[in-house]
């Protein structure tokens, strides 16, 4: 997963000071964070759309990350602490008609990320979550 953004040393803030990942690789114009399986990379977006040869798509659709917390209390302190380091709620913590709890904020490029807990999947201890249905 990839996401463009404007200011490199910003972004890193946020998702390193915020979210609390430890980049694994840096570069002048990307950052790579290892996150469970996957890989997150910030990268500066006149870079990565000059790699893509075109320019990032407005419009794109309503979409947002998620990120998982083991209890419904900590939805509205991570929510808090990435406000701290660049983000803006979107919308504090509550409870959906679906069940669980979650907020949202946005990263300092606007990137919508979902602060979400669900009480029918766990996360193990190395931060794991498994999907289970309710």
């Amino acid at each position: 997963m990839t996401l463009g953004v404007a200011d490199l040393a910003r972004a890193r803030r946020f998702y390193a000071d915020g979210f609390g990942w430890k980049p694994v690789f840096e570069m002048p114009d990307i950052i790579f964070f290892q996150m469970n399986g996957l890989v997150l990379g910030l990268w500066l977006k006149a870079s990565l759309e000059g790699d893509m040869q075109a320019t990032a798509a407005s419009g794109t659709g309503a979409f947002a990350l998620a990120h998982n917390v083991a209890r419904q209390e900590d939805v509205q302190p991570t929510l808090d602490r990435l406000a701290q380091f660049g983000g803006r709620i979107t919308r504090p913590g509550d409870a959906p008609p679906h069940g669980g709890f979650r907020g949202y904020i946005t990263d300092p490029d606007g990137h919508p990320w979902e602060i979400a807990w669900n009480p029918a999947w766990p996360i193990s201890p190395e931060g794991y979550v498994k999907f289970a249905a309710p």
